[in-house]
């Protein structure tokens, strides 16, 4: 989809959900032009195919209860990305709190071997699992930049940050995956 369909279709969205008459053929609209962008937005984050569509449904569920409070400032996808995002974090949070440190990386990989709609070869896993070491603000700039080729403009207002910081959060985050692969591969 081209950008300029792309914002007449968010136009037409925007106006169907604003209306109550419309309000639910605007959501499936909605669903229907952002789901699998999200759901992979998701599913880098939380990495596991069930855990991204619980994450995702509550994300649904937030944007159809909180449209009103989209006051059009941001463009649509970018609200999207902000609540899908911080749902993902939500999850994480509590993941966390239940899951020991030391078992992490273990559970990663087990999680990863074991999905059957992950088909990684060593690589793939390699740079899953590190990503999945980032500190939290570069593992979401590294999945943001490089899998969803998002730009560092779009970023910045997605996650109110400078466009000079998300750079420099990239390049650390690169460094830190070379780093990880490499020793990935010199020990395999």
């Amino acid at each position: 989809m081209n950008h300029l369909s792309g914002q007449h279709n968010d136009e037409r969205i925007l106006t169907m959900m604003s209306d109550d008459a419309t309000m639910e053929e605007g959501f499936r609209l909605l669903m229907a032009a952002y789901q699998e962008r999200l759901y992979w937005h998701v599913r880098r984050m939380v990495h596991g195919h069930d855990d991204a569509n619980d994450v995702l449904q509550n994300c649904f569920v937030k944007v159809y209860r909180g449209f009103r409070q989209f006051e059009g400032k941001s463009k649509l996808y970018t609200w999207l990305y902000r609540i899908a995002t911080n749902e993902a974090i939500t999850f994480l949070k509590k993941q966390k709190a239940v899951t020991p440190l030391d078992n992490e990386d273990n559970n990663l990989s087990n999680q990863l071997k074991a999905d059957p709609y992950f088909d990684g070869d060593k690589i793939q896993t390699w740079l899953k699992m590190a990503i999945a070491r980032l500190p939290e603000k570069q593992q979401l700039v590294f999945n943001l930049r490089y899998y969803d080729e998002m730009s560092y403009a779009d970023m910045s207002e997605l996650l109110d940050t400078s466009q000079g910081a998300l750079k420099a959060s990239f390049h650390h985050a690169i460094k830190k995956v070379e780093q990880y692969v490499k020793i990935a591969a010199d020990s395999d």
